[in-house]
């Protein structure tokens, strides 16, 4: 089975090696989806508590992204830059980590799930 929680959070980056708008210093509403498998646990009926998945996309993702200047962060954030150091960032302590969906605005998104973006 899988859980999915959807997390918010507000941040400005800069892409300087973008040839349009983005160059300039500038900021987005980010959204993203957390997609974690696993088997329903008996001892509490659930693949994982909604509570403990907020508790560690809050200390891993949110704690580190939200309302920063993303370029500080993340090496060239772009949004796929961005969806790939979300998931490593979870996946330590997710060991059912399926997916991360990051929105930059509402229609555009970007699916990472894992697999090796061959750098950084």
């Amino acid at each position: 089975m899988i859980i999915r929680r959807e997390y918010r959070f507000e941040a400005s980056h800069q892409l300087t090696r973008h040839p349009g708008r983005c160059q300039r210093l500038h900021g987005h509403s980010y959204r993203f989806l957390v997609d974690v498998e696993g088997p329903i646990e008996r001892d509490q009926e659930m693949v994982l508590d909604f509570e403990d998945l907020d508790r560690i996309v809050g200390e891993e993702v949110l704690a580190r992204l939200d309302h920063y200047h993303l370029n500080d962060v993340i090496d060239y954030p772009t949004a796929e830059w961005i969806a790939v150091w979300i998931w490593r960032a979870l996946a330590p302590r997710l060991p059912g980590l399926r997916r991360v969906e990051l929105f930059e605005m509402d229609g555009a998104s970007v699916i990472y799930r894992g697999e090796d973006p061959d750098a950084r």
